[in-house]
């Protein structure tokens, strides 16, 4: 997920004053002194991130104090095993089991299999007060790893390369604070492990098929974060009144038939290959087509699939595309200009039936609710100081955590940063970018992202419940 950086000098100064450095876990992408034994043995680290010695355990605020070292160990640990461990969307039974587990521990009370997949539900009460829901992904990605760390993934073709394990230790660790804290809020923290979310489709199943809302409450806020290329140790969010965080998608599968046969005899086939290359080409001009310049939309063919052997003509092939757009009427637009574009392709090729095209997955643009946003703004400065919460433009990459907001439930949607000032200065100096989201070499720096998105997640799920409510109870219930 590339994000756009609107303070992108301010983000640069912080990597050069020195949080996410050597001391804290900065390391090349290909895992070269990416170390998070730091983490699991011991020490503190300032405000803004910045370690007081080699090993950096937590992180320090006027709110939360030092985070304790049983708890960024066993988050750690749990981050670790996740990655070494990837499972891919509709898969994720092992990883849904570790959270399961993490939550129970810490006094929830879980439900599994909501909306029919891996999803679950984790519930920590603490009295009467507001409901606010907490969402961690669970999937991976078809993605072969090259980071060279020791933790590196396990299964063969299977990554991480979206910081989906980074956000489940992240959001255990939140739930390990609020629940040794029960003195300090009231209400009721529902922590959701969505699956699905990288084909769009995770959520709508929580929400309709497992009825979330219908079983669980509606909440009063939804939360999430997300990990992001920006230097590690930084938060960032949506500039108030700002466009989108994040675009609208539209996912499709295309099917274009032919007639196979003996790669010798061409004249007696029809070459779906040929039909899909044509397609791609036409595909790739309807953005320009049917968009104003002004307008951001892209459309990605992220995937061609037809044949076994070079000499065999297959009889079909397949396409899967992504459409991204800001606003609903375009991405209407887009997906019918796409539509005609295949068929098209299928009608002057000759094909002998009619393609298919099925829509598979669409989630609305995020638009984070800005009254919300404000509040958790003003709670991650107090925690890391200003200069670390940093604005964001809008980018093309996309969510369905929107779906979590239907009806009008306020959400607050920020990103994590990963980077290590190690690979940032390098990028800096003219190096190679760094890896983002989804790339093979994407190696969030753990020792000074996840400390950062533990107290993140907590801070922000406290200023949504009600503290006032808990004060002069004397014990935590």
């Amino acid at each position: 997920m590339r994000c756009a950086v609107v303070t992108a000098a301010t983000a640069t100064k912080n990597a050069d004053d020195g949080h996410g450095d050597g001391r804290t876990g900065g390391g090349t992408a290909a895992g070269g002194g990416h170390t998070v034994d730091g983490c699991e043995t011991g020490g503190e680290a300032t405000a803004d991130g910045r370690a007081t010695g080699r090993q950096a355990v937590g992180v320090t605020s006027p709110a939360s104090g030092p985070l304790p070292r049983p708890l960024l160990r066993s988050a750690v640990e749990l981050y670790l095993d996740l990655h070494a461990h990837p499972e891919l969307s509709g898969h994720e039974h092992r990883t849904a089991d570790r959270l399961a587990a993490r939550l129970a521990e810490h006094g929830c009370t879980v439900t599994r299999s909501v909306g029919g997949g891996h999803g679950l539900v984790g519930v920590l009460r603490n009295g009467p007060g507001p409901t606010v829901l907490l969402r961690t992904e669970l999937d991976a990605l078809p993605v072969t790893e090259a980071t060279g760390l020791p933790y590196a993934s396990t299964v063969r073709g299977v990554m991480h390369a979206c910081g989906h394990d980074l956000h489940i230790a992240a959001v255990t660790g939140a739930v390990a604070l609020l629940a040794a804290s029960r003195d300090g809020w009231r209400g009721t923290v529902l922590v959701v492990g969505q699956p699905e979310e990288e084909t769009l489709s995770g959520a709508r199943s929580l929400l309709e098929d497992g009825r979330l809302y219908d079983r669980f409450g509606v909440p009063d806020a939804v939360l999430a974060q997300h990990a992001a290329p920006l230097p590690a140790g930084t938060l960032a969010h949506a500039p108030a009144g700002g466009e989108p965080l994040m675009a609208g998608s539209i996912a499709v599968e295309a099917v274009l038939y032919g007639r196979g046969g003996h790669a010798a005899t061409p004249h007696l086939n029809l070459d779906p290959v040929l039909m899909a290359a044509a397609t791609v080409l036409r595909l790739r001009t309807v953005v320009a087509e049917e968009t104003v310049p002004a307008e951001q939309a892209v459309l990605t063919v992220g995937s061609v699939r037809a044949g076994e052997r070079g000499n065999i003509t297959p009889d079909h092939a397949e396409l899967s595309l992504t459409i991204r757009a800001f606003t609903e009427p375009a991405l209407d637009r887009l997906v019918a200009a796409a539509e005609r574009a295949v068929r098209a392709e299928a009608t002057a090729s000759g094909a002998p039936r009619a393609p298919g095209f099925t829509v598979t997955a669409r989630s609305p643009a995020l638009r984070p609710d800005p009254a919300l946003t404000a509040r958790v703004r003003r709670v991650h400065e107090a925690l890391l100081g200003p200069g670390r919460v940093l604005d964001l433009a809008g980018s093309a990459a996309t969510e369905d955590f929107p779906h979590f907001a239907a009806g009008g439930v306020p959400a607050a949607y920020w990103m994590l940063g990963t980077t290590g000032a190690g690979p940032w200065r390098a990028a800096r100096a003219g190096g190679g970018p760094v890896p983002p989201n989804h790339a093979p070499g994407f190696a969030p720096d753990v020792r000074a992202a996840l400390p950062v998105g533990i107290t993140a997640l907590a801070t922000a799920a406290r200023q949504v419940l009600d503290p006032g409510a808990a004060e002069g109870r004397g014990t935590a219930s």
